[in-house]
């Protein structure tokens, strides 16, 4: 994991970069680069960062919160929690759908990767109502519960339906219901404050040969699906309050470690890997793992854990392409440093059976 980390700042990879992992085997954290290629202040890994999708999962806790108080329902529609948000022409879309990837709602035709384009409106403050309803003048993808399409829309939208329900903002109530239920002292949702406030890693974008610095950028253009300002420690904290039943009930809880049986949009081949708010994959002895990994210029970061917490990764990476460059078949080319921490998580470290 050292080896994964080393040589930072790389104006080609990444400027910083930090990990923690921890489990029945003890705890273990290192930390490399610098917070500020100006000043070249070494970072010591509990500086803040942009968690980008991450996000998901904080959005998901406080829906599932309000799904066990009775106050929203699964089997709900957009349309009656939102009415007159989606086209007349809309199937039912269900408060599941919306949890799982499985609505259909097609998001506008923006290149997120595109980084000039991107940068000309970094300040832009986006309208939540409006931002969802950009692609609604396209049809349904597929219809609802069929197919599973990773994207933000229907978390979103389920920024809006916590607002509405609950008569206060999307900001409130992630903080009160999961911020402050587990214990986070570090982490905030910005609203349309663009800076990151408090010690933090400033975010570098690699462009045209130069490091454009990106650390000052308004989120509310990914608002509910991925505006969040954590830390490590603190994402950390929340993977524990999270997998051991302490910010979501038991019984709504089991929905985050479940995923629909589904084939994944555009692809009948593969099977759906995405759950109400979390992911799964299997390493390569086999432990499964849930999480969720997030990315906005200039970070990217992410955070998984066996149910029973018995061997959990945190990381935080300053990445200079975090949005990811596109090779010769157009497929998206991970980070680098997080496809080595990724890797070396991986690695099976003793024979133990972790198939909890």
């Amino acid at each position: 994991m050292r080896e994964a980390i080393a040589g930072l700042p790389d104006a080609d990879t990444a400027t910083a970069a930090h990990v923690r992992l921890g489990g029945e085997d003890g705890r273990w954290q290192a930390t490399s680069g610098v917070t500020d290629v100006r000043t070249e202040r070494a970072a010591k890994g509990d500086e803040r960062f942009r968690a980008g999708s991450v996000t998901k999962a904080f959005t998901a806790a406080v829906v599932l919160q309000l799904v066990h108080e009775r106050k929203v329902d699964l089997d709900g529609t957009v349309q009656h929690y939102l009415p007159g948000l989606l086209p007349a022409g809309y199937p039912d879309v269900q408060v599941r759908h919306l949890l799982n990837y499985t609505s259909g709602l097609p998001s506008a035709d923006d290149d997120q990767s595109d980084f000039a384009e991107q940068l000309k409106g970094r300040y832009t403050t986006w309208d939540h109502r409006a931002m969802v309803q950009r692609g609604f003048h396209k049809p349904m993808e597929f219809t609802p519960g069929k197919r599973q399409h990773y994207s933000n829309i229907g978390y979103n939208v389920l920024g809006l339906l916590i607002e509405k329900v609950t008569g206060h903002s999307y900001e409130q109530e992630v903080r009160d219901r999961v911020i402050n239920r587990a214990g986070l002292k570090d982490t905030y949702s910005p609203g349309n404050d663009p800076r990151i406030h408090g010690r933090h890693l400033h975010g570098y974008q690699q462009d045209k040969g130069a490091l454009v610095d990106v650390t000052a950028w308004n989120q509310s253009v990914t608002w509910a699906s991925g505006d969040l300002v954590t830390t490590a420690p603190d994402l950390e904290r929340f993977t524990t309050a999270l997998f051991s039943g302490r910010i979501v009930p038991r019984p709504e809880l089991e929905l985050m470690f479940t995923v629909p049986r589904v084939p994944v949009y555009g692809d009948d081949t593969a099977e759906a890997r995405y759950s109400s708010g979390l992911s799964t994959d299997k390493l390569p002895d086999g432990t499964v793992v849930w999480g969720k990994t997030g990315g906005r210029f200039g970070y990217l970061s992410g955070f998984a854990a066996t149910r029973d917490l018995s061997r959990t990764i945190v990381y935080s990476v300053a990445s200079t392409h975090a949005k990811g460059e596109k090779g010769e078949k157009g497929e998206k080319k991970m980070d680098p440093t997080v496809v080595k921490i990724i890797s070396a998580f991986g690695a099976k470290a003793d024979g133990k059976d972790r198939r909890k």
